[in-house]
């Protein structure tokens, strides 16, 4: 299993499969990463979604060019650049990144995919993506002073919630639960988007307890970009652990050598779990990207692909901030 925030997000509609269709180089870098981790099943975050997938099914063939195919694909429309019509942020000013239902310039922008080695059962999966944030039990959206229009209209994820079910040939059904949060800052002393990044990670632990539906019962994988570090940088650091600690998960606690070579002396955290590098002094490197196997799992290794040298390290780098984390989980028993 792995997640990958891959920046494979463009300024415009449709730009990201020209770049692909051009071999550019960052996308190139991406797939060199991937096809280096080699994962059955691959979660994407960063990636424009565009109605017939076009992008990334020429995303998917690069990765195979490098060597490692991962036939089976889905993805759903995300919640950023998804237009509002209304002045979300309170600024007098409609129809711009900030007014769409998550941060986005355009629809689709910087969505999420799923690449699996596994078949994928879309008819089975679940999108709850347009669950309203005021709705979520105990929301703390009431207090992110936004207007009683906005807080009407405002979806809880700024990307998507879904839980997608895998049917490996010959094993029993593998439920991904996947997301990617709002980063808990570019906001004001409101703290909108730290309330938000919060509710959206804690979305999970409501909906473990049974309150959107039924839950998987057993096998199922918590993984995407939370966008939050349990200690160091901005954000409601809680919500993570809480996450974190939560009996019906298990964290591998993957690291790097990368990561502990750019260790920000000013952070409290263990820099080797550290998962993305922000090259200024504030935030430095942190921990916000996660694979979360249910405690079902017997979690035999992890690690993200940080390397501190070799012939990878320049492909790792120009991917992009966020590094490729990944465990390897078999049933127990």
């Amino acid at each position: 299993m792995a997640t990958f925030g891959a920046a494979l997000s463009r300024d415009g509609p449709g730009l990201l499969l020209r770049d692909i269709d051009r071999g550019d180089t960052q996308a190139r870098a991406a797939a060199q990463v991937v096809a280096a981790a080699a994962p059955d099943i691959l979660l994407l975050t960063d990636f424009d979604y565009d109605y017939e997938g076009r992008a990334l099914e020429a995303f998917a063939q690069m990765v195979a060019e490098a060597g490692h195919p991962l036939p089976h694909r889905f993805a759903r429309r995300p919640n950023a650049g998804m237009a509002t019509g209304l002045d979300l942020d309170g600024d007098g000013r409609r129809g711009e990144a900030e007014d769409a239902q998550g941060w986005g310039r355009f629809a689709g922008d910087g969505g999420m995919a799923i690449l699996s080695r596994h078949p994928i059962d879309a008819a089975a999966s679940r999108d709850f993506s347009d669950l309203p944030w005021a709705e979520l039990p105990d929301s703390l959206a009431p207090g992110a002073d936004l207007s009683a229009e906005a807080l009407d209209a405002q979806r809880l994820s700024s990307n998507g919630h879904w839980a997608v079910t895998l049917r490996p040939e010959g094993a029993a059904p593998i439920t991904l639960l996947v997301f990617d949060a709002t980063p808990p800052v570019f906001d004001g002393p409101e703290d909108r988007n730290g309330r938000r990044n919060a509710d959206e990670i804690r979305f999970w632990r409501l909906f473990l307890d049974g309150a959107f539906g039924s839950p998987p019962g057993d096998r199922f994988v918590l993984l995407g970009n939370a966008n939050l570090d349990p200690v160091d940088g901005e954000g409601r650091h809680d919500a993570i652990r809480a996450l974190l600690a939560d009996p019906r998960l298990q964290d591998p606690r993957p690291m790097s050598g990368g990561g502990r070579a750019a260790a920000n002396p000013e952070h409290r955290g263990d820099p080797a779990l550290d998962t993305a590098d922000w090259d200024d002094p504030v935030p430095g490197n942190l921990r916000v990207d996660y694979v979360l196997p249910s405690a079902d799992w017997r979690v035999t290794g992890a690690g993200v692909v940080w390397p501190e040298a070799g012939p990878l390290r320049a492909a790792v780098e120009a991917a992009g901030r966020h590094r490729l984390v990944w465990a390897d989980i078999a049933p127990e028993g």
